[in-house]
Order: C-alpha cells, then structure tokens, then sequence
C-alpha cells in the first residue's frame, strides 16, 4: 500500500459503527490502473467508501420536492459544484481508515466520557465517587446509564472478565420507587403542567415527504411568525416522555399549516441564564458529564440512534494554517497573542471579508477563482506569521472561499469527529423543538476550541444576514452554501442512492439553519442541569462535612465548637436579607447590599461603578461582572437581569464578588 505511505498528510483511525474495517484514501483506482484524482471536499472523511458524487439529482419531482426546490436547494448544489472544482486544485491530504468496534466498546466509551468509568472494570468494586452523580439523575438519564452498564456488563462477562459489575437496578431504585416524581420531587402532573406552559402550538412541523423520510422545512424569514418560550426547567428526556404519554391519551391534532411558523425564545429565569463560559471547570465538566447523559436518553426516547464516532490514531501536521488541527493551531497562536481562543488566520479571513461590507450581493456564494485560491494558500502559509503576507491582493469573495476552504480542510471536522453523526442524526427528530434540545446538548459536548470556533463563525454569518437586504443572503441561503462545508463529509461519502443524498442535504441544510438562527438559545446551559450540578456540589458537601468531623472526633478536638464556627461562617455580622458583596479590584471593595424583589445584578454592579472616577467607570463597564461563589456551585458569572433575592433563596451559602471574566 504505497498510497498509504507516501501520503504526506493525515492518517485518522476511527471507530465506525457499521462496516467491516476499511481503508479510505484521497486517491483511488482499479488495480492496474493509474489512481485518478477522487472528488475531494475537504481533509477529512468518516464514511465507508468514496464515490463520485453526482451533480443536483435530476428527480421526477413530487410537489414536496418542488417545496424543496422554493427553498432554494440550488445554492446548496451550487456549492458542492465550486467545492468540487477547489478540491481539484488542492493536493490529496490524507487517508482515513475506518474500523468497526468491538461489542460494548462504544457503550464503555461512553461511560468513560459521562464520567461513569468506575461502574465497570477493575475499579468496579468501589463506585463510591459516582453514587451521588447517579443519585441527582433523572428516570430517562438512569434508564440511559443503566443500558449502557448492562451492555458492558454483558460484554466482560462474555469474555470472562472477573471484574464484579454492580446492579445499576440497586442504585436506582429509589426513583422505579417515586416514578410519579419528577427529576426535583414534585409530583410528575405539575411536571407536566409546567411543561405544557411553553408547549404551546403544536410545534410539529408540516413536513415534507422524499422517499419515507419526512423533512422539516425552511421558513422564509419574512413570513410572520409566532413565539414560545422553549422549556429548560424540565430535562429534554423527560419532556419527550411526557408527550408520547399524553398524545397516547389525547390524539395529536392534524398539524397546522402555520406548525413551521412556530419560533423558539429563552425564557426569562429569575435565578439569571447561565451561558457557556459562565461556570468554573470543575462545575462545566459536571454539565458535560450530564449533557452526554441527557443528549442519550432523548435520542433513546425518541427512537433515534446515538453511536459516537472514536479517533483513535491522527498524524497531523504539527505547524502551519490548513490542514491543521484547532487546538496546534491555537497553541501557535498564544505564543504571539496570549489568551487567544480562536485560530488567528481565521479571525483575519473574517475581518478581511467584512472589510469589504457585508453588503455585498452574493458574499459567500460566489467564489473566488480555484487556482487563485490554491496559490493564496501556498503564500498564506509561508508568510501569515512573518507578518509579510499582502492582504491587499485578496478580494472579497477569494477571503470567503478561504475561510470556507479552512473549515473543510481541518483534520478533524469543526464539528468533532467524537458528535458529528450525533449532529447529523437531529435531523431525524420529528419536532423542531426536539432538534433545538438536541443541537443545544451538543454544543455544550464539543471541545473548547471547536466550540469557540464555531460560535465565532456563527457569530460572523448572522452579520452577513443582518445585511441580507442588499446581500440577497437571508438564513436559508447562508445555511445552504455552509451546510456542504461543515457536513459533506459525512454526508457524501456514502455509497448511496440519489434520493438519499437530496434527503441528506436538506436535512444538513436545516440543521445548519437552526445553528445560524437559534445561536443564543444553543449557547445556554439548560437550568435543569445546572440544577443537577448544585444538587450533587450540596450531596458532596455533605459527603466531606461528614469525612471531616470523623477525621476532627479522631483529632479530639472540640465537635461542637467546629459546627458552631460552621455554622456561623456565613451570617457572622451581616443582617438578614443582607449580602456582603466583595469587589477587590474597584475602589469600593466591599458594601453591604439590602435584598429587595427588584434588585438584579446590573443593579449591584452599578452601585460600585458609580463610585469609581469617570474614565475608570467607562473602562469597567462591560469588563467586570458580578459572580455567585461557593455553596452549592463552583463558581458563576451573573447576567444582569440576575433577581438577586431569587438567587439568594436557591443559593443563601453563597460569597458575591465582582471581578472580571478569565481570559
């Protein structure tokens, strides 16, 4: 296999879930045959076989499909087409192999990521570190884990393992006990009470028909539409459970032809939203651990497979800008700008096409000229870091291509090798909210880098549409021509039928729209989790209060008087209703501030900046924030419609500091 060792880029080993284990190259040919160019679309693949890929199918179109086409499906093809004709200018990166795992490997994977590992293999026998993260779970995370235990279970004994596998039944069993009750012990019908409040119309799309597969359909964004509070109190899962249970009780209505006009909001939450970026580490790991979890039950629920894919083996390039993985590229980059979090070349491709005005006609559909492009490259990668690169020479739409080129060519895909099948497979939920709940769970599962890349590349396409008056680039267009950027990997290497392929970039399509449309909604940490993790901070707690009076009764020291200091920790000399609020880095270090029902964080954060001088006061503002510290959260950064009262009564062990965000 010559092929595989001359090739000079990367090699990427992944688990796949179905398919005997194959080998997938950027060239391929018949034996005897000179290997011939592969159309290529970006530096990376995780499909079992490459095929030519046709151009737009050419369908007898039903009337559904002509709905497809009034959702101008012909940019996404177009793309394709200029996608094609770049990738034949650009050298073969890489070769893929794809393996299929063993049995129970991928639900041992899976364990190991939710943070579960000790519940199975030599560590087994002492589970303790996960008792009180099991114990916050909801009735469908339980049912999630406990499938997954029992398949490894299975699995270890099938290979005589003598490892001793605890029965998940025990741990659970408090809740088989209390299925009336909700994940916060109130009744399950206030649940549904609670849920029916943001439900609604119906948000079940009118959909559209290609082959058995029903699509969600694109709304023009001039068309009038009505909102609803979309529901982060009660866990995803949950919600799903409750629907089937009550369209079993009460026949689901025929959809309503005004189903897709339905659009989504953050509600307004007393305690303050809490966004990506708002927690201290040990508490977002938490989050990640649950959102797995979470993420796995809805697709349970609903029917809908989950199986990550697993890089096991990447030989990357360690230097340069294409074809390099986020996180070398961002260690580059934090040698020359300290704290960086997205690659430097793809803030300069942004800021390079918005130096252009975003009101040009057709930005990000037309593209640049493939060889020009190809010869940027050549030259971005030798001078970009001297700082010798002339940024003048590229016009408008070569800027646009590049970053597009950028994205395809990562060597794992933006949006991660671990969840982008998981990404893919929303397109299968059968309601629009069931995709956000989705989409927002794997947002907050992608790396850091991905993640910040991602949001910051969202961020940029809202402000190409905010323009979309004299651009002619509304959502569904931008989502169309990025759709086959971000997905095409996945999506087009697949041996499949014509049909299968218009289903896939419809779909893809509608995911990308989603992403676009509803980003300050998918950067939010769902309430119900972040209450999952002050509910296992407090069981911790308690856990180590314990452990530290036996070690005190052991040392002979005064047991009452610990508790009495304990206990008076907090309260000493600060009236009730009244919290201390510390502001080490302002003039005014420190004020007692009196609870009201009106007072928010912006209220407390004004009080201090008002004492400060008035340049000082200019450069403070929106620089420092108001943080809830300790109690039963790590660490979290307030918005500043925070009641503080409300939080509080949710948080009273709490220390408030005003300090600025890390860097």
């Amino acid at each position: 296999m010559s092929w595989l060792s001359s090739s000079q880029g990367v090699v990427l080993t992944a688990y796949h879930p179905s398919g005997k284990d194959q080998a997938v190259g950027g060239n391929h040919g018949k034996v005897g045959e000179e290997a011939t160019p592969s159309r290529k679309y970006g530096q990376y693949t995780m499909n079992q076989e490459v095929t030519k890929v046709s151009e737009k199918p050419p369908y007898d179109r039903s009337s559904s499909q002509d709905s497809l086409d009034e959702l101008s499906m012909e940019d996404y093809w177009t793309e394709l087409e200029n996608i094609k004709k770049s990738s034949e200018n650009r050298q073969d990166q890489e070769v893929v192999v794809v393996k299929e795992p063993d049995e129970g490997e991928l639900e041992e994977e899976w364990l190991k990521e939710a943070g579960l590992s000790n519940l199975f293999g030599e560590s087994a026998g002492d589970p303790q570190e996960s008792m009180v993260f099991l114990s916050t779970l909801t009735r469908t995370q339980a049912a999630a884990v406990q499938k997954r235990v029992e398949t490894v279970s299975q699995t270890l004994r099938k290979k005589n393992k003598q490892y001793q596998i605890p029965d998940v039944r025990d741990i659970f069993a408090q809740q088989t006990e209390s299925k009336e009750k909700a994940p916060d012990g109130t009744e399950s019908q206030s649940v549904r009470t609670n849920e029916n409040k943001y439900q609604g119309k119906d948000d079940q799309a009118s959909s559209l028909v290609v082959g058995e597969k029903e699509l969600i359909p694109l709304v023009p964004e001039e068309a009038p539409a009505s909102e609803t509070d979309i529901n982060l109190e009660v866990s995803f899962a949950e919600q799903a459970v409750n629907q089937k249970e009550s369209s079993k009780e009460k026949p689901q209505k025929s959809r309503g032809d005004d189903a897709p006009l339905l659009n989504f909001r953050l509600p307004k939450d007393k305690t303050g939203t809490t966004k990506i970026g708002d927690l201290a580490p040990q508490d977002m790991k938490k989050v990640c651990h649950l959102a797995l979890i979470e993420l796995t039950a809805l697709y349970d629920v609903l029917g809908v497979e989950l199986k990550q894919q697993k890089a096991v083996k990447i030989k990357t390039k360690d230097s340069g800008l294409f074809c390099v993985p986020l996180t070398v590229l961002l260690e580059q980059d934090q040698r020359k700008v300290p704290g960086t979090r997205i690659p430097l070349i793809f803030q300069k491709l942004i800021s390079r096409i918005e130096e252009g005005g975003l009101e040009t006609e057709g930005l990000l559909r037309i593209p640049g000229a493939a060889i020009r492009i190809k010869n940027l490259c050549q030259e971005l990668e030798a001078k970009f870091y001297e700082g010798t690169f002339n940024w003048e020479s590229v016009k408008q739409h070569d800027a646009a291509s590049l970053l597009k080129l950028f994205i395809r060519e990562l060597p794992q895909p933006l949006l991660s090798v671990e969840y982008l099948k998981a990404f893919q497979a929303v397109q299968n939920l059968p309601t629009k909210r069931q995709q956000l709940q989705a989409l927002n769970l794997l947002v907050i599962l992608l790396p850091d880098a991905n993640r910040d890349t991602l949001k910051a590349l969202l961020e940029f396409l809202q402000r190409v549409i905010d323009n979309r008056d004299k651009n002619k680039m509304t959502t569904m267009n931008v989502a169309m021509v990025m759709a086959p950027n971000l997905f095409m990997c996945h999506a087009l290497g697949l041996k499949c039928s014509e049909q299968r392929e218009f289903v896939m970039a419809a779909g893809t399509a509608n995911i990308m729209h989603l992403l676009i449309k509803y980003q300050k909604l998918l950067w939010t940490i769902p309430k119900f989790i972040v209450n999952q993790v002050r509910k296992q901070n407090t069981e911790n707690h308690k856990k180590d209060k314990k452990a530290m009076k036996k070690l005190l009764k052991k040392m002979a020291y005064d047991r009452e008087k610990y508790e009495k200091q304990d206990k008076s920790t907090n309260d000493a000399d600060i009236p009730q209703g009244v919290i201390r609020v510390q502001a080490p880095h302002l003039s005014k270090v420190s004020m007692a501030i009196q609870l009201t029902e009106e007072l928010k964080a912006s209220d407390v954060l004004a009080r201090f900046l008002s004492q400060e001088s008035g340049i000082a006061q200019t450069l403070k503002k929106g620089e420092v924030f108001l943080y809830e510290i300790g109690g039963n959260i790590g660490e979290r950064c307030l918005d500043e419609d925070t009641y503080m009262k409300d939080l509080y009564q949710l948080n009273p062990n709490a220390e408030w500091v005003i300090k600025s965000k890390p860097s």
